[in-house]
C-alpha cells in the first residue's frame, strides 16, 4: 500500500516514485458535462470537492468534446489551480497529433503545466509501438515535458491487462519508466481479465503510481445486486492504488465518495474474500465490465481520426 496520512475527511497517498502526495480519490472527469449536469453544478461539484480535501482532478482531450476540461479549467480559477494534481489525458499517436492536442488541453484547462499527462486508450497491441516510434505520441510527450507543459507521464487503458504488460515492455525496451497506470480496478476484476491479480504487482514492483478507475463502472457494477457503493470504493481503496478515480456527477455522490475515505479500514484477507465470494458469479464473464468485452467504452475506436496517421515510412510499406 502506498503511503498514506489523513487529514480532515481525506485519505493521501504518495504517488508512485514521484513523492508527490495525492488524494486517495480522484475527481472523473467525464461526468462534468454529462447532460443532466449543467455549469453552475459542474463548478460546484469541483470546488466542493477540493474545499473538502479532493486534490487528483482527472480529465481527457476527448471527453465530451473538450467541454468537461473546460469546465474543470474555469473552477481551477481563483487559486484552486495551486490546490491540486491535475491530470488529463490525450489520444493522439504521432508526434503531431498527440502534440495539437496537448496544446488544446493546456488552453481548455487554462494552465500553463498539466502535472501529469497520459497516453490514453491503450487497448491494442500495436498502440505501445505507434506511441514510442520515433515519430510517434511518447516523443511528443518528452518534449513538452522539457518545455515544462507537463510534469509526468503516464497511460490508461480498460481492456485487457495483457495490453497494459506490453505497454510497459515496450517501454522498458525503451528505456522508459511511466510515473503512473490507470485502469479497472472493482469488485469484478478479480473475476476476469484481472488488472489487479495481473497488472497491479507489477506496478508494485517497480514503484509505478497505480490509478484505479471504474470502481463503480458509471453504476453498471450496481446492477448486479451484489455490493453497496461504500463496498465498491472500500475494495478498490484496499488495493495499493494511490488514487480512486470515480466518477461525482452531484453534491450526493460527491458524499458517498467522501463516506467511503472516512469509514475506510484496511480490510483484512477474510473481508476480501467475502466481498469477492458474493462477486463472483456476476463477475466472471465479464458481464459488468462491457469495457473489457465490449467496444462500446471505445473512443478511439469510433474517432480513428483522434490517434493521427501512421509514420510515413509505415504507410510507404504499402506502396511497396
Amino acid at each position: 500500500m502506498p503511503e498514506s496520512t489523513s487529514q480532515s475527511e481525506m485519505l493521501y497517498r504518495t504517488l508512485g516514485s514521484t513523492g508527490e502526495t495525492v488524494s486517495a480519490i480522484g475527481l472523473g472527469g467525464w461526468h462534468l458535462s454529462l447532460e443532466r449536469v449543467d455549469e453552475p453544478l459542474a463548478l460546484r461539484i469541483v470546488r466542493s470537492a477540493i474545499d473538502r480535501g479532493i486534490t487528483f482532478m482527472d480529465n481527457s482531450w476527448d471527453y465530451n468534446g473538450g467541454l468537461s476540461e473546460m469546465r474543470m479549467g474555469k473552477a481551477l480559477r481563483d487559486g484552486y489551480r495551486d490546490k491540486v494534481f491535475l491530470m488529463t489525458k490525450i489520444d493522439g499517436r504521432s508526434k503531431q497529433e498527440a502534440t495539437r492536442q496537448l496544446d488544446e488541453s493546456l488552453q481548455r484547462l487554462q494552465v500553463d503545466c498539466i502535472d501529469l499527462v497520459q497516453h490514453h486508450e491503450i487497448i491494442r497491441y500495436e498502440d505501445p509501438y505507434r506511441v514510442f516510434d520515433e515519430a510517434g505520441a511518447h516523443a511528443a510527450l518528452v518534449a513538452a515535458k522539457e518545455a515544462g507543459k507537463l510534469r509526468y507521464i503516464g497511460f490508461t487503458g480498460h481492456k485487457a491487462p495483457q495490453i497494459h504488460l506490453h505497454m510497459l515492455e515496450v517501454a522498458a525496451q525503451q528505456g522508459f519508466k511511466f510515473d503512473a497506470v490507470q485502469m479497472p480496478l472493482n469488485v469484478m476484476d478479480a473475476h476476469y481479465q484481472s488488472f489487479a491479480k495481473l497488472v497491479v504487482p507489477e506496478l508494485v514492483k517497480q514503484n509505478i503510481g497505480i490509478l484505479g478507475m471504474k470502481s463503480l463502472a458509471n453504476g453498471v457494477l450496481l446492477r448486479s445486486n451484489t455490493a453497496t457503493p461504500i463496498e465498491c470504493l472500500h475494495y478498490a481503496l484496499n488495493l495499493p492504488t494511490s488514487v480512486v478515480i470515480t466518477g461525482i456527477d452531484s453534491l450526493e455522490i460527491l458524499d458517498q465518495a467522501l463516506e467511503a475515505v472516512r469509514t475506510f479500514q484496511p480490510l483484512n484477507e477474510e473481508q476480501v474474500r467475502s466481498l469477492l465470494a458474493k462477486t463472483a458469479t456476476a463477475g466472471t464473464s465479464g458481464k459488468f465490465e462491457p469495457f473489457k468485452t465490449s467496444s462500446i467504452y471505445d473512443g478511439t475506436a469510433k474517432n480513428p481520426d483522434w490517434l493521427g496517421e501512421e509514420p510515413e515510412r509505415i504507410q510507404e510499406l504499402m506502396l511497396a
